[in-house]
């Protein structure tokens, strides 16, 4: 295999080039077959089975229940890697160790040992980084790896792992044109990770057709299914910007006065979820657990594992800065949640979307009594900012349409008074532009 003089820059520059990315491009970049990924890790010597590994599925949380989950096994003394996506500044991010980015040094070497095989086999993007987590925990002897879907589960580049653990945060409308056009098909394709005879753990009771489609999967596969209120009685006390406090308990174990410190109503059932797996663990005696440091884990979840991009309070001002990375009608209507609970005089909202998820069930979602800054992120999936803000109008969101994200938190930062919030979101991809 060879190796090339690549810069790190040059590197990724060859990647964004050549293979297909839904980052960038949307679902002409998604692969309904895993045979790309099998025939990596065939060449790679089947990596993803030289780490014990959590496979984590959903529709919102995963991000959070990866890295609470990853903090939660780090403190105990584990080495976790985590592999999530998409990344905000630096791609490096979707596959760390600790806490800690793969080295800019074995990104370019992978990329140069593996690039004959990626044109020649047409990898896509998401195959391509897949395959070099699963590479990279094998060589660094990882004791677990939290590993999180990119979209869906059946089909996702990831489902080639044997997990010890499955887990399913919850189900809702996003990506309906890939997975399917009801709650129960996008269910079945999330319930595509559960593997046979291991256990799984959802996240939410939902509707019966989202139980349904679990409990088929589960069954043909003989795998333990779990509801994590079955297994984790969780109370919530008081919250702040930087995170909320909560009492839980464990069958016999019981927890007073935990802090989380990540915030948001959304937290609590990733917290119940990332709890639930991690009791499981210690049950099925896969891990051994010290009180003590769950709960110093749960306060430093973001230094622990390097989490950001949700509810992330920016700038304390005045006036406040806040950004978080919801996209879909669920995640909206949570964020719409939270900004109610505050006190402001005035919302100033920085938002924009990709073109291909459904505008007229977001738009909808979002508070009414705001002022909006319509920009499209600096990829090609990103809406126009002028077609965004005249179909919001429609909605009754009133605002402007600005050339850059940048150029829109500057309108917002020039009209917010002190006792005003700020708030940037709609898409990771905003987001990106001003962490």
């Amino acid at each position: 295999m060879k190796k090339n003089n690549r810069s790190y820059q040059e590197a990724l520059d060859f990647l964004y080039a050549q293979l297909p990315m839904f980052q960038r491009q949307g679902s002409t970049a998604f692969k309904k077959t895993l045979d790309n990924s099998w025939r990596l890790s065939e060449r790679l010597g089947a990596p993803e089975k030289k780490f014990r590994s959590v496979h984590i599925a959903g529709t919102n949380g995963k991000g959070s229940s990866t890295h609470v989950l990853a903090g939660l096994l780090q403190a105990q003394g584990y080495k976790v890697g985590i592999y999530s996506s998409p990344h905000y500044k630096d791609f490096r991010e979707r596959i760390k160790i600790n806490g800690q980015y793969i080295s800019e040094e074995e990104v370019v070497n992978f990329v140069g040992e593996q690039e004959e095989f990626i044109l020649d086999q047409q990898l896509s993007f998401f195959e391509l980084t897949v395959g070099m987590a699963f590479h990279y925990f094998a060589q660094q002897k990882v004791d677990w790896a939290i590993i999180e879907t990119g979209l869906g589960g059946r089909l996702d580049s990831t489902n080639i792992i044997s997990p010890e653990l499955s887990l399913i945060t919850n189900i809702g409308w996003d990506h309906s044109d890939i997975l399917g056009e009801s709650l129960g098909l996008i269910a079945g394709e999330k319930a595509g990770i559960i593997k046979a005879q291991t256990p799984v753990i959802i996240g939410e009771r939902q509707s019966e057709e989202i139980a349904q489609a679990f409990a088929q999967k589960a069954k043909v596969e003989q795998a333990p299914l779990y509801y994590a209120e079955e297994l984790v009685q969780l109370e919530k006390g008081e919250e702040n910007l930087l995170g909320g406090h909560y009492n839980y308990q464990y069958r016999h174990l019981a927890a007073a006065d935990i802090f989380l410190d990540l915030a948001g109503d959304f937290q609590f059932f990733n917290l119940r979820l990332a709890l639930a797996a991690l009791h499981l663990m210690q049950e099925k005696q896969l891990i051994e657990l010290s009180e003590k440091k769950i709960k110093f884990a749960l306060a430093n979840i973001r230094s622990l594992t390097g989490f950001m991009g949700r509810w992330q309070l920016l700038e304390e001002g005045p006036p406040m800065l806040l950004c978080d990375s919801a996209h879909n009608v669920d995640g909206l209507r949570y964020l719409g949640q939270m900004l109610a609970k505050m006190e402001y005089a005035q919302l100033h909202f920085v938002f924009g979307m990709v073109r291909d998820k459904s505008a007229d069930k977001i738009l909808a979602a979002l508070p009414k009594a705001a002022n909006y800054y319509f920009a499209a992120a600096q990829i090609p999936r990103a809406k126009p900012a002028e077609q965004l803000a005249q179909e919001a109008a429609n909605f009754g969101l009133k605002g402007s349409a600005h050339e850059s994200v940048a150029a829109a938190l500057a309108a917002a930062k020039a009209m917010a008074k002190k006792e005003d919030i700020i708030f940037v979101g709609g898409s990771i991809f905003v987001v990106a532009e001003i962490l």
